[in-house]
């Protein structure tokens, strides 16, 4: 992989149109409490963010993006090292965000490396968005990943094929077991943790997706042959040379029949996506996952609300990772207002259909002069121990973000 890159990166010398652009921002996060096995109460965090994009032929594209990270609570690497793949625990302290080429030719579209693959029409949840792990060291703040894939895409009339082949596989990042967003039953918190990190499958991930524009209508069929990007986890007891509890995260297989569809009304347009997921490896459950929503704009007003909901087939899996199937089961809704050209208002939140849990954000972002933006906002959460959204109950912050953009 290092020859390639740095291929690529020898590419740009020979561009003649070059588009860049970038931010420096600032994060804090403001805890009301302390958490179990975590006693701060301030997190922050810096992000240097550069995208290019170099025009090498008429029909050819460079897409080069990285990062640089550096936080206050050892949720990112301190190793002076470029990371091309997000296959640790920790977030890398400078990484690759995107390196791949982009060929257009008539109908087709080939883009190889590393990409975003965003699948589905939902706004509230994505059942059928299988190429798009997620950063979920904060559980309620994540953040896409890229993978490693070649994807072609053929446009013909209304009709669009879009074919995707991975042979990497990226996780999503779940949450460190020292950290806040862990909440541990309270017959273990006293033992130590020894994380024994990944155990990645070995094959290649492949999926294909239809989709056609009517009349007063969109639809898509879709298809995903590989793994859960969402870890199920292993626990056993270790006794020496000290007692302990070995926790490593594993990714089952996962076969995926997905659709989703649009229609635009006279007062709102409708939208849902469903996917039926089967597995091979005998700690999987086999449900369907579905999304209804309805969405409406009103002058600088945008409401979106559904209903996320699941039925499991077949259970198996004691213990997981999942915060897609967690906000499942939940009515869930957004609204943004823009005041003016320079601020906005935005509201999200979740509430689970027995009143167990409950979930909303509050955000308000203002520009400052041409290149500053400045947003604050509040997390609250409540609910039961039992409940996925419940059980971060002690995890409601503010947050305020302060960003450069050049």
């Amino acid at each position: 992989m290092r020859p390639l890159a740095l291929f690529l990166l020898a590419l740009p010398l020979a561009a003649q149109v070059v588009e860049q652009r970038g931010y420096l921002e600032s994060r804090s996060f403001f805890f009301s409490q302390t958490a179990p096995g975590d006693s701060a109460r301030y997190v922050g965090e810096a992000l240097l963010r550069y995208e290019s994009s170099f025009q090498l032929r008429p029909n050819l594209r460079l897409h080069a993006w990285a990062d640089a990270r550096f936080d206050s609570h050892r949720q990112f690497e301190r190793e002076p090292r470029l990371d091309l793949f997000d296959r640790r625990l920790q977030r890398p302290a400078a990484s690759l965000r995107r390196l791949s080429l982009l060929f257009n030719h008539r109908g087709w579209t080939l883009e190889a490396g590393r990409q975003f693959i965003r699948w589905g029409k939902a706004d509230l949840l994505n059942p059928t968005d299988r190429f798009a792990p997620r950063d979920f060291l904060n559980v309620f703040n994540p953040e896409f990943l890229g993978i490693t894939a070649v994807r072609a895409t053929y446009e013909r009339g209304s009709n669009t094929i879009d074919l995707v082949y991975a042979p990497g596989f990226t996780p999503s990042r779940s949450p460190l077991l020292n950290q806040r967003w862990v909440v541990l039953p309270e017959d273990v918190r006293a033992l130590p943790i020894d994380d024994l990190g990944f155990r990645f499958p070995q094959r290649a991930q492949a999926g294909a997706r239809f989709n056609r524009l009517g009349a007063g209508y969109e639809f898509s069929l879709s298809f995903y042959d590989g793994f859960n990007h969402l870890p199920l986890l292993n626990a056993s007891p270790r006794f020496f040379p000290q007692p302990a509890i070995q926790v490593q995260r594993f990714f089952p297989q996962m076969r995926m029949y997905g659709a989703d569809a649009a229609i635009p009304l006279r007062w709102f347009t409708l939208k849902s996506e469903a996917g039926f997921f089967t597995s091979t490896s005998p700690e999987a459950d086999h449900y369907l996952q579905y999304v209804f929503q309805a969405e409406k704009i009103s002058g600088e007003w945008v409401f979106t609300g559904g209903y996320a909901g699941e039925h499991i087939t077949k259970r198996r899996s004691p213990l997981d990772f999942a915060p897609d199937r967690g906000i499942t089961k939940t009515f869930l809704g957004r609204a943004s207002y823009n005041l003016n050209p320079l601020s906005s208002l935005a509201f999200e939140g979740a509430i689970r259909q027995n009143g167990r849990g409950f979930y909303s954000k509050w955000e308000y972002s203002r520009m400052a002069g041409r290149n500053w933006r400045w947003t604050a906002g509040y997390v609250l959460i409540r609910g039961r121990q039992d409940d996925f959204l419940g059980q971060f109950r002690r995890n409601s912050h503010a947050c305020f973000t302060l960003r450069y953009s050049f």
